[in-house]
């Protein structure tokens, strides 16, 4: 399996990818993608014949000695075909009376039913909650834990995107604390009981929901999203087949790709970064960038696809050591007021966000376009660079323009007012006050 990435890779040109060797390529798509952004030849891999008298950027190294933790509390079983695997890892950590949550797209796409039946084939009894709506809302959590109780759960397995993930999530930190709502939960403190095993089955590349610590779920009161989070909320065992994620539409691939790489760039600019987290995202970009097109256009490239997938668990794993910052304050306030798709609103704001942070993070920037395989002479040439880059990404993978959403005008000073508050606002590498979003706004809504 081939899997593009870029020159500038921190990794060896040969490393193992699962039972795959990747190894660095460059096609003619590359190149002509790098004429187009920087107006000139990469320096590329073995047999180019013209050189081009630049030397690549060389930058400052990070301080080790800044202490910091890292936990991955989620075992990973990743591979085309591990979906198989279930019945025998359930055996393993003690899954035999779940709940399969899930939403009515997987149910029409026929896995939530092979996930049943491979629960039933193995002699265990579940029932099926598909009433996940996007962007999962507080009484989709609260109707899910009901029926779990009753049922008398003792364990979790969540099928889907982001939004089964999160819902599963939140009920299990309902079923642990005994309670009914989940507001009383919101926050970095709240949830502090041990919960019941959750197995995240991801069947999009986007969210990495299944590697982090964090349920995002819809306040349907006060219309904004609110975070529950907590270590205890993490999925004991990620099952993670790229197979699965053949079917996605390309519109969906496109948003939940480009959300992905979002994770991964807020990943590592926000200013609570850590090194571990820096190398998780960094490598994300890498993989992103390099495949979510051909993934867009060919769904069934199984090499792409699980590149994205990749890339998405990796970008899941930084952002949850780290956090995201102002592009997912933007996207969370557009949820939660008009319940857009949230990896949409993500990938329309992110070039955008990091144009008006570009002052504050330069190298940052910069590195993210080495990790793409760019080729520059000066840190402030390579962060354009990357803004750059992701524009033409997003208009490569045929992504819609913020006017296109619909959002009244009148909505922006609400929305501006509703991102400050975020509590991820804080880790943007650029201070941002209320007047900052409605720039930002301003900026998306003229381009």
């Amino acid at each position: 399996m081939m899997l593009l990435v870029g020159h500038g890779s921190f990794l060896l040109e040969l490393i193992q990818f699962n039972d795959y060797n990747t190894r660095i390529q460059f096609d003619k798509k590359y190149v002509n993608r790098h004429r187009r952004i920087c107006g000139t030849d990469p320096i590329t891999h073995e047999g180019q014949k013209e050189e081009i008298p630049m030397q690549p950027y060389h930058f400052s190294n990070p301080n080790p000695m800044d202490a910091f933790s890292f936990t991955l509390p989620t075992e990973i079983v990743y591979g085309p075909g591990v979906l198989a695997r279930l019945p025998e890892e359930m055996k393993r950590i003690g899954c035999t009376r779940p709940v399969i949550i899930t939403d009515e797209g997987i149910v029409r796409a026929g896995i939530a039913d092979r996930v049943r039946k491979l629960v039933e084939a193995a002699g265990y009894e579940c029932i099926v909650y598909s009433g996940v709506e996007p962007n999962p809302k507080d009484a989709n959590c609260e109707e899910c834990a009901c029926q779990a109780r009753a049922f008398g759960v003792d364990s979790l397995i969540a099928v889907g995107g982001g939004s089964p993930i999160d819902c599963a999530k939140a009920v299990g930190v309902l079923l642990a604390h005994g309670a009914d709502r989940i507001k009383p939960y919101e926050g970095k403190t709240a949830a502090t009981k041990p919960q019941l095993p959750l197995i995240a089955i991801p069947t999009t590349s986007g969210t990495g929901s299944e590697l982090t610590f964090s349920s995002v779920i819809t306040d349907t009161e006060n219309h904004y999203k609110m975070t529950v989070k907590s270590p205890f909320t993490a999925a004991k065992l990620a099952l993670c087949d790229p197979e699965l994620t053949v079917s996605v539409p390309p519109m969906v691939t496109a948003s939940t790709g480009v959300d992905a790489l979002t994770h991964a760039i807020e990943g590592y600019t926000a200013n609570c970064g850590e090194p571990i987290a820096d190398a998780f995202a960094l490598y994300s970009i890498e993989l992103i960038y390099h495949n979510l097109e051909t993934a867009v256009k060919d769904g069934t490239d199984l090499p792409a696809r699980s590149a994205m997938l990749m890339g998405s668990m990796l970008g899941g794993m930084s952002f949850s050591h780290s956090d995201v910052a102002s592009v997912h304050c933007v996207a969370e306030s557009l949820g939660g007021l008009y319940d857009l798709p949230h990896g949409m609103c993500n990938a329309i704001f992110l070039p955008y966000v990091m144009e008006y942070n570009m002052d504050y993070c330069v190298e940052k920037y910069a590195r993210v376009a080495q990790a793409m395989g760019f080729f520059f002479t000066d840190a402030r040439e390579g962060a354009q660079i990357a803004v750059s880059a992701v524009k033409e990404l997003c208009r490569a993978v045929g992504l819609p323009d913020f006017r296109s959403l619909n959002v009244k005008t009148e909505d922006f000073d609400t929305i501006a007012e509703m991102s400050a508050k975020n509590i991820s606002t804080e880790s943007n590498p650029r201070p941002m006050t209320k007047e900052d979003y409605l720039e930002v706004l301003r900026m998306a809504y003229e381009a």
